[in-house]
């Protein structure tokens, strides 16, 4: 049986990346829904979608009734949980991007949404899907560390990344769009719930907007890279979109919808001086939690380092597990008996191969072969400590996971 999807909200991760993967799998990508008529088009296109099953809006799609198996939702962060709603109403199972929303409240709602529905919501929390963390899964639960008692996990954003992202692009302001450790780490949150194996019970966190800011901008900097004569400024968009792969992202951001690279960067946000202040989210945080298990884990998210990857460590009684995602490279040492070993995990495509991961155990679901990849309860459970982070953030305190 074949498969029928609709995709809502076509931009990089719901017309590039799930629906390729989704038709790469044996799917159908039926319907397309995005309210940019050109960009709606370009992905229709790609999969032979007819004009009356493009939508501009989701409420036109859904007034059908139920005309697919099941449906992805990759709107804006902001325009996540109507459209899930509505879906869970008609009986849709949903793969849901992250981050699901922008208040705890709509947390609940969508949990009960989904409680009176047939369908099933399954977020995008890809990372657990990558081969390299599910490796890291694999010697957790070999017992290699003996009782796991900490995690340090960091998130390198990358300092060009997070211009692209939380300085010129979509994540740059909150709201609409969520706070950054929610917007970026709230993978890694979800991780650090899964090794830890069980919920969250308290979070602290420290972070703030550090760097992109007006008062830092470099002498005679102009708006716009194009027309600058700065040098050697790391966050220069020529030197960031110039000297990549024109069909791959994060050029494609750029140029979506037949945009030519060179007036996106003369005319669009991508082309802007970072230091103009139209961005709000921090650059650097930290945060510690504390597990029901009695694990403690601590994250950084930084803006602040040269490549985008992720680096770890489980300290166990008995072990320490070191990882480094952009190398696929793990190293084990064990104290029992003073033995140490490397290898590497092969891995391949968008986060590690956890986007195609999560893709496969998604249809194997929906085919009835597998439950659902990840309960909802137990996503939402990442977001509770991104929402608890941020009071703890800006209060100062110590923060409950409500």
């Amino acid at each position: 049986m074949t498969l029928r999807v609709a995709i809502i909200g076509t931009g990089n991760r719901g017309g590039d990346v799930y629906a390729r993967l989704l038709t790469g799998h044996g799917a159908q990508v039926t319907h397309v829904v995005d309210a940019r008529a050109a960009r709606l088009q370009e992905v229709a296109a790609r999969h032979a979608v007819p004009p009356e099953r493009q939508f501009r809006d989701p409420d036109a799609f859904f007034a059908l009734g139920r005309v697919a198996d099941a449906v992805v939702i990759a709107t804006p962060d902001d325009q996540h949980v109507r459209p899930c709603v509505q879906a869970l109403a008609l009986g849709y199972d949903v793969l849901l991007e992250k981050p699901i929303c922008l208040t705890e409240a709509d947390l609940d709602l969508l949990q009960a949404a989904e409680a009176a529905s047939t369908g099933r919501v399954t977020v995008c929390h890809v990372l657990r899907a990558a081969p390299f963390f599910r490796e890291v899964r694999s010697v957790l639960d070999s017992g290699a560390l003996g009782t796991l008692i900490g995690i340090q996990h960091a998130e390198n954003v990358a300092h060009w990344h997070y211009a692209h992202s939380y300085v010129r692009g979509n994540w740059r302001a909150s709201p609409p769009a969520a706070p950054f450790l929610l917007a970026k780490s709230c993978h890694d949150l979800d991780l650090l719930r899964a090794f830890a194996g069980s919920p969250p019970d308290r979070v602290t966190s420290e972070g703030s907007l550090h760097h992109f800011r007006p008062e830092h901008a470099p002498p005679g900097a102009t708006d716009r890279c194009v027309t600058c004569p700065v040098q050697g400024c790391p966050s220069d968009a020529r030197r960031i979109y110039l000297t990549r792969d024109p069909h791959a992202w994060p050029v494609t951001v750029l140029t979506a919808g037949g945009i030519s690279l060179q007036d996106a960067l003369e005319h669009g946000p991508y082309g802007e001086c970072v230091y103009l202040g139209k961005n709000d989210v921090v650059d650097h945080q930290a945060v510690t939690i504390r597990f029901r298990s009695g694990v403690t884990a601590q994250l950084t998210v930084s803006a602040f380092t040269h490549n985008n990857t992720r680096t770890l460590k489980l300290l166990g009684t008995h072990g320490e597990l070191r990882g480094h995602m952009d190398h696929h490279a793990l190293e084990l040492h064990d104290f029992r008996t003073g033995h140490s070993q490397r290898w590497t995990v092969e891995a391949s495509g968008n986060h590690g191969g956890g986007d195609d991961g999560l893709i496969q155990a998604w249809l194997s679901s929906l085919r009835g072969h597998t439950p659902p990849p990840t309960p909802l309860s137990e996503s939402l459970d990442s977001h509770r400590m991104a929402f608890a982070a941020e009071r703890a953030r800006h209060l100062g305190t110590v923060e409950e996971v409500c």
